[in-house]
């Protein structure tokens, strides 16, 4: 195993683990504050429905189906072949903004883009309406968070890690 290998591999787990982080702190408050308001029974509605969503598609099927087995794998790979470009770019490699498969391009480069679009519209809503959207992001992000690194451990400690890393190089 590389010293390179071992820097890109902690660097892109890290460096997405930190971006989940930084997300949650930012939209904890608005979220709290707007639980903190004297909600009507149609906000708890929405608030309740909205969190469940969240948790069932962010967090689960975003994450620990997709997201987070497929950034564990690509990490591990990045520890045993690690290439300048990709130990630079690590948090970049283990999303899957490059050396993967055009599809995966597509579908990374236009998740990113919508979610941008959709963070821009949510700035715009008073409360409580932002805050009833952001604490269900707060929970979907932080089972992220928890799959993630439950991924990540799993793949660096187990030989039998079988989720395909999706790396699809220009010297193959």
């Amino acid at each position: 195993m590389k010293l390179m290998g071992v820097i890109g591999a902690i660097w892109g787990v890290l460096g997405i683990l930190s971006i989940l982080v930084f997300a949650v702190a930012r939209l904890m408050p608005v979220a709290v504050e707007a639980i903190s308001m004297d909600l009507l029974w149609y906000h708890w509605v929405v608030l309740i429905g909205n969190t469940l969503f969240m948790m069932h598609s962010e967090g689960y099927r975003g994450f620990q189906t997709a997201f987070s087995p497929r950034v564990a794998a690509r990490a591990r790979y990045l520890l045993h072949r690690p290439t300048f470009k990709s130990v630079l770019l690590a948090p970049f490699f283990c999303i899957g903004y490059f050396d993967s498969s055009r599809r995966r391009k597509i579908v990374v480069y236009t998740l990113t883009i919508g979610i941008l679009i959709l963070i821009g519209l949510v700035r715009v809503l008073d409360q409580p309406w932002r805050g009833i959207i952001d604490a269900g992001v707060v929970v979907g992000l932080s089972w992220g968070f928890v799959a993630t690194s439950a991924f990540v451990i799993y793949a660096f400690c187990s030989h039998r890690f079988e989720h395909d890393p999706e790396v699809i190089t220009s010297s193959k």
